[in-house]
């Protein structure tokens, strides 16, 4: 079994989701310090030709909380201004019409909090994507939290008898392939491949591509065979 453990990012760009296909469970690591001006309640829309960072205002967010203790505002009208927005800026997109009610769906999910509401998406977009992966929070299952880092991670893994972890190409300077060889663990980092697909044109007439966005920006502009196609572009190392 192969597993990745991330923390929870709402609608997040193409290569979480590609770390997600990759693997058969995928651990939302929800009980961790919150970070602050991190991906948890923020991402990128391409709006009006540029990019734009759109935020889910929460309620006295701290680096002291775990993320599964964090709160959203209460803000009533925050969703109906995100839901304009993605209006807005992709209504004359060529999948507009089957992804705006998956977008209303997520927005509009009933809680209070923004693990939870950042799990709902991602089973969202696993079922409308066709994606089997299994999705788990950690702090619903684990009871490790004494553990820091490395260690904790290889004990979620040991837990869900995982044969392989794969992590972020980032992570490289924080694992430690020998230790989880060691463990019976083969450890993987995921690289992704620059995805590219056509966008709205400028006023130019050009179109340079704004990479890296939100997921809704790929399936606003491509049908789900294309994006699963695109799920796969990526190399283990």
């Amino acid at each position: 079994m192969t597993l990745a453990i991330m923390q929870p990012y709402f609608l997040p760009y193409i290569g979480y989701m590609q770390l997600m296909n990759a693997v058969d469970t995928f651990v939302l690591y929800d009980d961790v310090a919150f970070i602050n001006r991190g991906w948890i309640n923020r991402n990128r829309l391409l709006i009006n030709g540029q990019e734009y960072l759109f935020t889910v205002p929460l309620k006295d967010a701290s680096q002291n909380k775990r993320i599964n203790e964090v709160t959203l505002a209460n803000d009533p009208k925050w969703r109906s201004k995100l839901l304009k927005t993605v209006e807005q800026g992709y209504r004359k997109a060529p999948s507009y019409g089957t992804v705006m009610p998956l977008t209303e769906k997520i927005i509009n999910f009933g809680t209070d909090s923004i693990a939870e509401l950042v799990h709902f998406s991602l089973i969202e977009l696993n079922a409308y994507l066709g994606l089997s992966t299994h999705l788990v929070a950690s702090s619903s299952i684990y009871n490790n939290v004494e553990l820091k880092a490395q260690e904790r991670i290889l004990d979620i893994c040991r837990q869900e008898n995982a044969a392989r972890y794969i992590n972020p190409i980032g992570g490289t300077e924080l694992y430690d392939k020998p230790t989880f060889e060691q463990a019976g663990i083969e450890l993987n980092f995921i690289k992704s491949k620059l995805v590219t697909y056509p966008q709205f044109s400028r006023g130019n007439g050009q179109n340079e591509f704004i990479p890296w966005l939100s997921i809704l920006d790929a399936l606003m502009f491509n049908d789900v065979a294309t994006v699963r196609t695109m799920l796969d572009a990526y190399e283990l190392v």
